[in-house]
């Protein structure tokens, strides 16, 4: 009679060993989709940091605000149009026009475009 030996994985062991791969991922697959939001966030800060800060810097040397984003790309305050993180667009901002009539130009602030509200409950319209 002749033996034969069985090598491989029974139907079970499979199952078994996709299962535990599927609770795995349920555990984690969240948790990473959080950091990455949470990231997002944290580039859209920065960014809307380094934009209000390039514009208070064009005024402390010009004596007038900027027009547009594209001014301050042109005079170098800024190296190219920021991407908004949350739309991955950079044609999304929203200009928000000086308090003061009398003052000259039109970029006093400016905010991200993105719909729906950040991990503070608060909408990214208003960072």
């Amino acid at each position: 009679m002749v033996t034969r030996l069985r090598r491989g994985f029974t139907l079970v062991e499979l199952l078994v060993v996709m299962a535990i791969i599927a609770t795995l991922l349920a555990i984690a697959a969240p948790r990473y989709l959080r950091h990455l939001e949470h990231a997002r966030e944290a580039a859209l800060k920065e960014t809307l940091y380094v934009m209000r800060d390039a514009i208070d810097k064009y005024h402390g040397d010009s004596g007038r605000l900027p027009d547009s984003l594209q001014e301050l790309v042109d005079k170098r305050y800024l190296r190219k149009l920021p991407v908004d993180p949350m739309t991955e667009q950079s044609d999304t901002w929203v200009i928000e026009p000086p308090p003061d009539a009398g003052m000259t130009g039109q970029m006093w602030n400016i905010h991200s475009g993105a719909p729906g509200t950040g991990s503070n409950g608060e909408p990214y319209a208003n960072w």
